[in-house]
């Protein structure tokens, strides 16, 4: 179906989804039925909504995907699959303190803190760093932190709430902040402004983020980063995230990605109701944007790493106790079939000796 999708024959495409709804009618049963079911429902959906195959280069290649809306109940709920999903699985915590850590190593005096984050999400991993801040610094830097969102993956209350819990714990630490949220669809890099020559600069760029990618302007990105000057660019790449698959082939990535990180959820032995809202509210959205930005796509870019180094970053090892640090995470949560990984430069984290996601360090 999405090979068929792909060629711009949504009829037939919508006809085996069809079909596939007698053996996928909910989202119950093992890992790889119920990534299943996600996935076919998002290409049923998209198709329903479109007539053709991925949309062609020019204007409507960049055309901005359809804005995400929550109640405020659905907020709230989703927020709190997030915490589960954080206490389940070791994945959000690995990303965090590895990229966390490489941040604070390169920290030697006081100054203003700048980080520029086109991964926003919920927020909490930067409640980590200031935690580590505050102590080593006793105050003594500020932090301001910039995020690039877009309509179509953060919703306007989710952003306000991410800038309110920030800025009250950071305050609970006495640490000086501020938060600005840009629209990535909208962001024009020649009028962005640093405020202050003098801030130390740090880069969250998922470099292949199914929505960077979609955006057609990663190149771009990549330049407009580059002349920042960042001290560091970290990046958490998850291995359903692929620049250089064709529609289809990036569909079935997806799929094997989400069957193995539903595999892991259900060996943590958590509640089921607990696991069932996590997809639902926080992984089921993400499959839907997934599919979604990539059919929009049409082009493929190099592996992501090759962006990088073309864009004229070189990456940066972490350094034995950022590895360390990794390998304590799992040990310590005794969690069974996960295992951290170094490979060349990034450490990985699996799964039954497949790989989750890999954080890695950049430096101009």
């Amino acid at each position: 179906a999405a090979e068929l999708a792909e060629a711009g024959n949504s009829v037939n495409a919508r006809a085996i989804l069809a079909r596939l709804n007698h053996h996928l009618s909910s989202p119950v049963g093992n890992p790889l039925h119920r990534a299943a079911f996600y996935f076919k429902e998002s290409l049923l959906n998209l198709l329903g909504n479109r007539n053709g195959g991925p949309t062609p280069g020019g204007a409507a290649a960049t055309a901005a995907l359809a804005p995400v809306t929550y109640s405020p109940r659905e907020v709230v709920l989703r927020i709190g699959a997030y915490k589960a999903f954080c206490e389940i699985s070791p994945l959000v915590q690995f990303a965090s303190l590895t990229c966390n850590q490489a941040l604070l190593e390169t920290l030697n005096g006081p100054s203003v803190i700048h980080i520029l984050d086109f991964d926003i999400g919920f927020g909490g991993h930067w409640a980590s760093f200031m935690q580590e801040i505050a102590p080593k610094i006793g105050g003594a830097y500020s932090l301001r932190i910039t995020a690039f969102t877009s309509p179509s993956s953060h919703d306007p209350l989710e952003i306000a709430l991410t800038r309110e819990n920030l800025t009250n714990f950071a305050r609970s630490l006495d640490i000086p902040f501020e938060f600005n949220a840009i629209n990535l669809d909208s962001f024009d890099p020649s009028l962005f402004n640093m405020y202050n020559s003098n801030e130390v600069v740090f880069a969250n760029f998922p470099v292949s983020s199914h929505r960077l990618f979609a955006s057609g302007s990663l190149p771009s990105l990549l330049r407009f980063i580059k002349q920042l000057s960042p001290k560091l660019v970290v990046s958490v790449d998850h291995a359903c995230d692929r620049t250089d698959l064709s529609f289809s082939q990036h569909f079935l990535n997806g799929l094997q990605f989400y069957s193995l990180l539903f595999d892991s959820l259900d060996a943590m032995n958590a509640n089921t109701n607990t696991l069932r809202k996590v997809e639902s509210l926080l992984l089921k959205p993400k499959i839907e944007s997934l599919v979604a930005s990539r059919h929009r796509a049409a082009e493929k870019l190099p592996p992501w790493r090759s962006l990088f180094i073309s864009g004229g970053f070189t990456p940066v090892p972490f350094s034995n106790y950022a590895e360390t640090q990794a390998e304590c995470l799992i040990k310590r949560l005794n969690l069974r079939g996960f295992h951290v990984e170094k490979q060349q430069a990034s450490l990985l984290l699996l799964w039954q000796r497949q790989e989750l996601v890999s954080a890695s360090v950049w430096r101009c």
